[in-house]
């Protein structure tokens, strides 16, 4: 298990407010812990993968997750259990039961929310049509419109969340379709250009909802040389968001990365693929003016000694 803590004074924290990961006992009392799960690329691993002397062999598996999941659960009062794209594709059970069993299992598992990969078209527009109504999970997309297609109005841009009486608004961004997915697959879907969209999320949330955190749900990319929008690009250009859930580039980070911005600084994480590791990041706030004091980010490997320890 690898623990990271972040050390770093944020804009709330100028007043002498160090940034220490978990509350001590004598200040649980007047706080409030939220703790976020995440994964991202998925790709339909079911099972752990081969352990044939691969890296990574042995790890992983929905099973292990399930049960490193309820675990934390039964620890921590406030859970919000998130997905950054590509649910499906990479192994024979999306060819044979076409991202019904995946789609199932994160039901079983009580995922809060998900978005949109662009492995998540590769059945089509029908495809998912057909297995939308085996997640018991909303997909939340942003920046695709789907108007005029089978797919319209079936997704919402954001959603929030209560815990505790804290706020918590997730929207999710999905990556360009064109010259990722077939045009056949993806029909006449219009992808919108995510930083004016993140803004717009930003304002509602955080001025409309009234949103104490707000995360993106991205499956932009990590960090790109060009200037293809991603990751850290996003949260430089779009103050307000305190956490960024990242997918599409397989990137294994040990802890989040901090991007300081016009607004103070957001978190971008990402937890690699194939659901080897399971991201945690516990933010703290003061229970009575629901200010975040701290924050503290774990990176959990999904295999057999996690859950023995």
């Amino acid at each position: 298990m690898k623990r990271r803590d972040f050390l770093k004074a944020s804009a709330v924290g100028a007043a002498g407010i160090s940034l220490l990961g978990f509350p001590l006992p004598a200040e649980a009392a007047q706080s409030v812990t939220l703790t976020i799960l995440h994964t991202n690329d998925q790709h339909s691993r079911i099972d752990p993968m081969p352990n044939d002397g691969r890296k990574y062999g042995g790890m992983g598996g929905m099973a292990r997750r399930a049960t490193l999941i309820e675990k934390i659960r039964k620890e921590q009062p406030n859970v919000l259990l998130l997905d950054a794209g590509d649910i499906w594709q990479g192994t024979p059970y999306f060819n044979f039961f076409n991202g019904e069993l995946e789609y199932k299992l994160m039901s079983r598992m009580q995922y809060d929310a998900a978005t949109l990969g662009n492995h998540d078209f590769d059945n089509g527009l029908q495809g998912l049509q057909n297995q939308l109504p085996k997640a018991t999970f909303p997909f939340l997309i942003a920046n695709y419109n789907f108007g005029g297609t089978i797919l319209e109005n079936r997704f919402q841009p954001y959603k929030v969340f209560e815990k505790q009486g804290l706020r918590i608004g997730v929207f999710g961004l999905g990556i360009e379709l064109a010259g990722l997915v077939s045009k056949e697959n993806y029909g006449e879907t219009q992808y919108i250009d995510p930083v004016p969209v993140a803004q717009e999320m930003v304002q509602e949330l955080r001025q409309n909802q009234k949103c104490d955190l707000v995360i993106c749900l991205s499956h932009l990319g990590y960090s790109y040389k060009t200037d293809k929008i991603d990751d850290l690009k996003l949260a430089k250009q779009v103050p307000g968001i305190d956490l960024i859930i990242g997918g599409h580039t397989h990137t294994f980070l040990d802890e989040p990365t901090v991007v300081q911005n016009a607004g103070g600084e957001t978190l971008v994480n990402q937890v690699g693929w194939s659901g080897i590791f399971l991201g945690r990041i516990d933010f703290t706030f003061n229970k009575k003016n629901r200010q975040k004091t701290g924050v503290s980010a774990l990176v959990l490997p999904v295999d057999n000694p996690v859950l023995t320890s």
